[in-house]
């Protein structure tokens, strides 16, 4: 008998097995791509949803118009070098309006500022914005070679300077603080050391954009507490006056959390009387 021959049903047989081996990894592969772009579309439909969701809220808004101009700051590009300027058709697309001696800035005190801004029709934050307001409390970024939104695996805050949520607060912040007008109100925390930083994107941003031909006066609400660390003496706050345009008067005024609370409860109570 011809060894040879006695092998040929065995290597058929190897050879069977190879391509059966090849074919469930291909399938495995194509499973695994069909899974990732259904999880990947689904993050961004998801995220899109919500954008829409809160866009319009705010009538009289293209809101596919917004969305086209916020995707092209940051869609098939390196996460971690989004420029603040790659924003500005956004801002374009839903600019800032102006509303003179009601713009509230805030620093360390989002919570405080938000209960009482949704209570009472006082004043105006970057968040009561449409567009700080859709993007509130989101993460997103896109990815080279990707045309998807990523909500998860993006850079955190302090990961990469140019990240694309970072940047995004700061054009924002930047863009509100250009259309300041009137008396402006920033509240600041007082149970802290350091309640002025000039690293914080109101120290950094928003303080330097106010213009002292549109911006009266800057109006410090410090809120203090029974843990009280710091009074309008504070060294950071005498810091910030030296930051402020010529021509901008400055004030402070210590605040009680509950008095703050009791206004934003009581729709009675003038707005001016709050502090």
């Amino acid at each position: 008998m011809d060894h040879g021959e006695s092998r040929r049903p065995e290597k058929r047989r190897r050879r069977r097995r190879v391509a059966l081996c090849v074919a469930a990894v291909l399938l495995l592969l194509i499973i695994v791509a069909v899974v990732l772009g259904v999880t990947l579309s689904k993050e961004t439909n998801q995220f899109q949803s919500v954008f829409f969701s809160r866009c319009e809220k705010f009538k009289g808004h293209d809101c596919q118009k917004i969305w086209e101009a916020f995707q092209q700051a940051y869609v098939n590009q390196d996460p971690c070098d989004i420029p603040m300027e790659a924003y500005d058709p956004l801002i374009t697309a839903a600019p800032f309006k102006p509303t003179c001696n009601r713009m509230m800035f805030w620093s360390k005190t989002k919570d405080v500022v938000h209960e009482f801004t949704e209570k009472r029709d006082c004043f105006v934050t970057l968040e009561d914005t449409l567009l700080g307001s859709v993007l509130d409390g989101l993460t997103w970024c896109g990815k080279e070679g990707s045309s998807e939104t990523f909500t998860t695996d993006c850079p955190g805050w302090t990961d990469c300077k140019n990240n694309t949520v970072r940047s995004f607060w700061n054009r924002v912040s930047a863009a509100y603080a250009d259309i300041a007008c009137g008396d402006v109100t920033a509240m600041l925390n007082g149970s802290i050391a350091v309640p002025f930083s000039p690293t914080s994107i109101f120290g950094s941003i928003e303080v330097k954009g106010l213009n002292a031909t549109r911006v009266k006066s800057l109006n410090v609400v410090l809120v203090t507490d029974e843990k009280n660390v710091t009074n309008c003496t504070n060294a950071s706050l005498k810091d910030l006056q030296k930051e402020l345009a010529e021509g901008i008067k400055y004030n402070c005024k210590e605040v009680p959390d509950t008095q703050i609370q009791e206004c934003g409860s009581n729709p009675q109570k003038p707005c001016g009387s709050c502090w």
